[in-house]
């Protein structure tokens, strides 16, 4: 049985599930935070170590304003929340992605969140804000460039990424129907197991989270050998 330290998520679906139901993509936005609360429940029980969700990428600046701008509301409030609630959980929230771009109250925000939750071990949530794959192997690069006395090879290179803390994931869950990475973990993702749902993110439920975890732990992986 595969051991389980990492869990990374592409939570796509909410916009489409919102208008399926005849309301707004804000809508569907709102309904799928409450799918990340029963991820992370779920994920708390099966003593998951780390869980990388992708929340908005360095593409989802082409959406419309009024949708950014609630989509960084929905961050501001969730925030300001559960906050305690995380602490008393034992979380540990750790942003990746590049920030300088983010609204200046969210990075405050990020901060505080980050250094209210750093001494928890029960589980390190990664929270993937304006995070690209390609830029962080470009910040990763250019960090060599820098410290031009190292010799670059996989283990250094690796300690140069966002998620220099935690170890690759072992699967990867998309749901919503797409069937691409999108510019996330690139690097991180070469030997991990690939599950893409058609179910949207708000419709993903325990079950479905706990069906692909045994799925998991049964498959034979080889790793080339």
């Amino acid at each position: 049985m595969n051991a389980l330290n990492h869990v990374a998520i592409i939570m796509d679906g909410n916009g489409r599930w919102g208008l399926r139901k005849k309301k707004s993509r804000n809508f569907g936005h709102l309904k799928g935070l409450k799918t990340v609360e029963t991820v992370i429940k779920t994920s708390i029980k099966q003593k998951i170590p780390f869980l990388t969700l992708y929340a908005f990428s360095t593409e989802n600046w082409k959406r419309s304003v009024s949708e950014i701008n609630f989509l960084f509301d929905l961050i501001r409030n969730h925030i300001k929340k559960n906050l305690k609630n995380l602490v008393q959980q034992g979380v540990k929230i750790n942003i990746i992605g590049k920030r300088s771009k983010l609204p200046k109250d969210i990075i405050k925000s990020l901060k505080i969140i980050e250094k209210k939750t750093q001494k928890n071990n029960k589980i390190t949530i990664n929270l993937a804000l304006n995070y690209g794959a390609k830029e962080e192997i470009i910040h990763a690069c250019k960090k060599f460039i820098f410290n031009n006395n190292k010799k670059i090879n996989v283990s250094n290179f690796t300690s140069n990424l966002y998620t220099k803390d935690t170890p690759d994931p072992d699967f990867l869950i998309r749901t919503g129907g797409n069937k691409r990475l999108s510019n996330f973990l690139l690097w991180q993702l070469a030997y991990s197991e690939l599950f893409f749902i058609d179910m949207m993110w708000p419709d993903f439920d325990e079950k479905t989270y706990l069906n692909i975890i045994k799925k998991f732990k049964s498959t034979k992986r080889n790793f080339g050998s």
